[in-house]
Order: C-alpha cells, then sequence, then structure tokens
C-alpha cells in the first residue's frame, strides 16, 4: 500500500527538493509547507500552501518529507521533528513508493557525481532511457516521461540516506568512506551508518558493489548481516583497460576508482565494450572536479574546488609533478591528513582562508606552506613563483579541501572565482 497517497503531508524545506516534492504530492494529498527561512516563503506563489510554526503543532500529519540540508538538531521545528521522528521521510522514499524501476544508487565519500556523471554518459551513449538524479542537482521528483525501461542514476548522499526509511536501489555502489561530515552526522560512526543504509535495505535480488581495499568499509561488512549480493570492485584491475584509452582524466587514483565501479556495474547490463571504451575516451569529467582549466608545455593548472577534504586531494597530489597547491576555508571536524611522506618535497602549500591554524597544524613537519588572507593574495604568490622556474614541469593545483561557505556561495561559485583569477594570468582556459 502506498504511503504517500491521500495524506497529511508537511514538507520541510523549500529548496529543489522539497519544491519537486511539493509538485509530486500535492495532486494525491493534502500538502503544507514550512521553510525557516520565511522570506524563501513570501516569495513562492504558494501562500495557501504555506504553513507558520504555531499551525505545525496543531494539525496531525501523516508524513513528514524532510530536505536532505536540515539538520533536526539545528532548525526551527527540532523539537516537533524529535517528537515525530517515525513519520520523517525523504524523496527518496516518496520515489520508491511510486516507481519500480531499474535504479543505479551511487554513495561514498569522494567521486559520485563523478562516477554518476560517467555512468549516464556510458548508458546513454548506448541508447538507454537513463536519467540522472538526486545530489548531483537534479532532484529525483522531477523528472517526467518515465516508462518502464527507464534507468535511473542516482547520488545520494549521506544527508539524504539518513533520512530515508523505505528507499531500495537494486544496484548499489559504496564507493569509500572517509571521515566526512562529522560536524553533522556528530560521529564518524553515524556517518558511516547512514552510508551504509543503502545497503541493509536491499533484498536477496539486489547487488551492492564496494571498494575491495577499504579497510573501514570491510570491516563494517563484517559487523553487519546484509541481504545482497556484494561484489567487491578491485581498482588496480582497471589499469589494463585503461592501456588503449588515451585519456589523461584518467590517470589518477580518483577517476581510475570511479571507472572501475561504472565498468563493473555496466558488466550487469551487459553493455558493449566497445562503446563504453568510446564514451571513456572522449569524457571530460564535471566543472571543478579534478578539472584541468589549463595546459602549456610547462605548466598545469588543475581546479579541483569540489575538493573538501584531505582524502578528495590525495589521487592529485600523488599523480602531479611539482605541486603549488592552494588550500584553505572551513574544514571538516575530523579530517585527516594521510598522504605518504615520499610526495612531501614535490608540493609547496599556499593556505588561505579562516582554519589556518587546522591546515598548518596538518602539514607542520611535513610540507613548506605559506599564510595568506585570501585565495586571491595565495594565487598571486604562486604566480610569482612559477614564473622563475621556466623550463620546469609545474602543476597549480587548486584543491582547497575545505568548505566554502567563509568567503563563497558554494563549491560553484568557488571555482568560478578561480577561473577568473587565472585568466587574469593566462590566455585560453576552459
Amino acid at each position: 500500500m502506498n504511503i504517500f497517497l491521500n495524506k497529511k503531508i508537511l514538507i520541510y524545506g523549500l529548496g529543489k527538493s522539497g519544491l519537486s516534492s511539493f509538485k509530486f504530492l500535492k495532486k494525491k494529498n493534502s500538502v503544507f509547507l514550512f521553510d525557516d527561512d520565511f522570506s524563501k516563503t513570501q516569495n513562492l506563489n504558494l501562500k495557501k500552501n504555506i504553513i507558520n510554526y504555531q499551525n505545525i503543532l496543531k494539525v496531525k500529519f501523516d508524513q513528514i518529507i524532510i530536505s536532505p540540508g536540515i539538520d533536526i538538531n539545528k532548525c526551527k521545528l527540532s523539537r516537533f521533528l524529535k517528537k515525530n521522528y517515525n513519520k520523517i521521510y525523504s524523496d527518496l522514499d516518496v520515489f520508491n513508493s511510486f516507481y519500480n524501476n531499474d535504479c543505479i544508487t551511487i554513495t561514498g565519500t569522494n567521486g559520485k557525481s563523478t562516477t554518476c556523471q560517467l555512468l549516464y554518459e556510458i548508458f546513454s551513449d548506448q541508447k538507454f532511457d537513463v536519467r540522472l538524479v538526486g545530489n548531483i542537482g537534479n532532484p529525483i521528483l522531477s523528472v517526467n516521461n518515465v516508462n518502464k525501461k527507464t534507468v535511473f542514476i542516482i547520488e545520494a548522499s549521506s544527508y539524504q540516506l539518513e533520512y530515508s526509511r523505505l528507499f531500495k536501489s537494486k544496484f548499489a555502489a559504496i564507493l569509500n568512506i572517509s571521515p566526512d561530515h562529522i560536524e553533522r552526522h556528530k560521529t564518524f560512526k553515524n556517518y558511516i551508518k547512514a552510508k551504509f543504509k543503502l545497503l541493509k535495505n536491499q533484498s536477496n535480488k539486489h547487488f551492492a558493489f564496494v571498494k575491495k581495499k577499504d579497510f573501514i568499509i570491510n570491516k563494517e561488512l563484517r559487523s553487519n548481516s546484509l541481504n545482497c549480493k556484494i561484489i567487491k570492485v578491485d581498482t588496480k584491475k582497471i589499469d589494463k583497460l585503461l592501456k588503449n584509452i588515451e585519456n589523461k582524466y584518467f590517470l589518477t587514483e580518483t577517476n581510475k576508482e570511479n571507472f572501475s565501479f561504472a565498468f563493473e556495474i555496466s558488466k550487469k547490463f551487459n553493455l558493449k565494450y566497445g562503446l563504453i571504451k568510446k564514451t571513456i575516451q572522449k569524457f571530460n569529467g564535471l566543472k571543478y572536479r579534478q578539472q584541468v582549466i589549463f595546459k602549456k608545455k610547462y605548466l598545469t593548472i588543475i581546479n579541483d574546488s569540489k575538493s573538501t577534504s584531505f582524502s578528495s586531494s590525495m589521487g592529485l597530489l600523488k599523480s602531479n609533478q611539482n605541486i603549488y597547491w592552494l588550500l584553505g576555508g572551513i574544514c571538516k571536524k575530523g579530517d585527516k591528513f594521510d598522504l605518504p611522506r615520499k610526495y612531501f618535497k614535490n608540493i609547496k602549500a599556499f593556505v588561505y582562508g579562516k582554519n589556518k591554524k587546522f591546515f598548518n597544524k596538518k602539514l607542520q613537519g611535513k610540507i613548506n606552506f605559506k599564510n595568506f588572507n585570501n585565495l586571491k593574495e595565495a594565487l598571486n604568490k604562486v604566480i610569482l613563483f612559477i614564473k622563475k622556474e621556466k623550463f620546469i614541469n609545474k602543476t597549480i593545483l587548486f584543491s582547497p579541501c575545505a568548505a566554502s561557505f567563509d568567503s563563497f556561495k558554494n563549491f560553484e561559485d568557488r571555482g568560478l572565482y578561480f577561473n577568473k583569477l587565472i585568466k587574469k594570468h593566462f590566455d585560453g582556459i576552459k
């Protein structure tokens, strides 16, 4: 029985996810809307559905659809949500109640968006009716013209999975796990628990893809009883396939890992390897995710603004030469810098932003670093350095290992700003 039919439903959070949930559910239910930002509700032409705090306490809701960005410990309805915790669901749960399509759901600490985009292009090139949804920016309930053969590729964050109760995915992947979002989940254990919810909800007819040599994932697998079929992905084996592909995007460990998962998942759909090879050959990745924006004989510039933790930068730090590393912003609680010692001398770090002391402590005694007030000052100093090294292969790596909110709206805004700074010094950047 569908629990999202003919019900009284509160949708909390009116961003993309919340508004798409409202549009999807409004014809089938009595739907009420609330957001902590009062101005947001005034800008919407939905006054009939907006409910204030006092009236929320008077209505007996059947379900509460909560947006991923809301922390129930730090929001206006915190006490109400905790009291009604068993009524909280996500837009993934709503989707699960109305659709029975093949879903490929990707989670993990790093590489989710790139792996999803890669899978989307692989399936598109093989003429599948495929939709790319979830945390990558397209709400799962905003999709139209769905048929039985439509395949959904879903990026799922720990925030989305934390609130989900019903969602199941026939194909699910946990790419990797390292400390992240501890400020939200409180402990690393809770963060891992949110990720593994994706696998725990699977049946014995479902497939779970996990990184073979991930210590944390393997430890969690041993301590959980799962019904799904576990497929351990050996990310080292992909080197053989990449020998015949001339795409420098897949030189880093991170992107090899992303392709490994995409390839293993593709096998379950009997996709044509020749076409997969063509897709990989032309794959350019996503903006601000390990994106090479400038490349000349002696200089490579990489915009990796999406990086919000040390683990997300490790692949680039290992695979480039003579690195001038720009990093800084709002540090992640519990983040660890685990780069092997042999790479230290290859890197000069230029630290900026709010949490310089945190980054200084992590780099002290390992990598030479200098501090700056902001990204612009740091980059100007880098430019002075590289002009002195005319005939040495060098890399300017913008991989912040931090959240962007001390100075920018989001990582896209930060990435765009970096590109604009680079344009003042170099011609022809992407």
